[in-house]
């Protein structure tokens, strides 16, 4: 197991330039129990021609338009007394998916010989209800069917992670997944709180995907991988709070992450947020990072919770930002980075 110390770096630069809630073109539908808007974003891939947002309190995947304002809304399977939004309100937060990170990850090769993607996203782990991971595939069929929503209940997995205290610590809570080598790097975030001898971790793991897919499959008679390449963090402060690990994301050249700062209580409750920072992993082992501005040169003050690469080596990110209330729409914000982002390789 490694350990790396990240490092306020005030050389780069990370800027909001623009932002936007993020509302359903179709609007809300009472009997899907859809919103009109996406709540709480929580990370971000691209697959085909799709900006893809999940969400951690709905059961909803919204596919971006192409100007990323408007969101189609995939509907998932419902949940716990039929329905698809869950939070403190309702009383029913407890029964929610709370699926915190996403991959794209390559499937089979289809009969042209062409081979397909899926999108893989993981729940938290941070109860034992979120401990499912969605696969969404067929792709290539939207609007005749596709994409299908396949959700799998993966408690060996949980299990196996949480048997791992070096990766999963006092309270396990993945909130970041990325896809490359054959590999599925998870990411946990340490805003948990210290019990049996344990303290919440900032750490990352690597799950073989042949394996994974094989136990998705088949989890009755395949056993999950095990966690490899453990790495741990300190990723320091950001207004007098810890910073813990949101999401992460990996383009041509780049590795980058995203980390907000908030006084939780809990791995399962939110707190205030002092701002988010973006970051990058170096060449050299090491992590550095920027402290998240607004247009105007302020701190930033929201919960980053997703990142996407939009375009190398321009180097400019898009971000969604949760809002911790239901009834706000999260934002999908475009963020440039300055600097010498480009000094560290994936």
């Amino acid at each position: 197991m490694r350990k790396i110390v990240a490092r306020h770096d005030p050389t780069l630069g990370a800027r909001v330039v623009g932002r936007g809630p993020l509302r359903y073109a179709e609007g809300p539908d009472p009997a899907l129990d859809r919103p009109a808007h996406v709540r709480a974003g929580s990370s971000l891939a691209k697959i085909k021609d799709y900006t893809v947002v999940i969400q951690d309190d709905a059961n909803f995947v919204a596919l971006l338009s192409a100007d990323g304002r408007q969101a189609l809304a995939l509907a998932l399977p419902a949940g716990e007394g039929g329905r698809r939004q869950f939070d403190d309100g309702r009383g029913n937060k407890r029964f929610k998916l709370d699926l915190e990170a996403c991959a794209v990850v390559p499937s089979d090769s289809d009969p042209s010989g062409a081979l397909e993607e899926m999108l893989l996203a993981f729940g938290s782990g941070s109860t034992e209800r979120r401990e499912r991971v969605l696969i969404l595939s067929d792709w290539a069929g939207w609007g005749a069917g596709g994409p299908r929503a396949a959700l799998h209940d993966a408690r060996e997995l949980y299990a196996t992670l949480r048997a791992a205290p070096d990766f999963a610590g006092s309270d396990m809570n993945i909130e970041g997944a990325v896809y490359f080598d054959g590999r599925v790097r998870l990411f946990g975030r340490g805003n948990g709180v210290a019990r049996g001898g344990l303290r919440p971790l900032n750490a990352s793991c690597d799950l073989d995907w042949p394996r994974l897919r094989a136990y998705l499959r088949d989890p009755r008679r395949v056993i999950p991988p095990p966690p490899e390449a453990v790495v741990q963090y300190e990723l320091g402060a950001l207004g007098g709070l810890p910073l813990g690990f949101t999401d992460a994301a990996i383009g041509t050249r780049l590795f980058i992450f995203s980390a907000a700062a908030e006084a939780s209580p809990d791995a399962a409750r939110d707190g205030p947020v002092a701002g988010s920072v973006i970051g990058v992993f170096d060449g050299e082992g090491g992590a550095r990072w920027a402290v998240l501005r607004d247009h105007d040169g302020g701190d930033y003050r929201g919960k980053v919770e997703g990142v996407l690469l939009a375009s190398e080596p321009e180097l400019r990110l898009l971000a969604v930002v949760d809002e911790d209330d239901p009834a706000a729409p999260s934002e999908l914000c475009e963020v440039d980075l300055t600097g010498d982002w480009h000094g560290a390789v994936a």
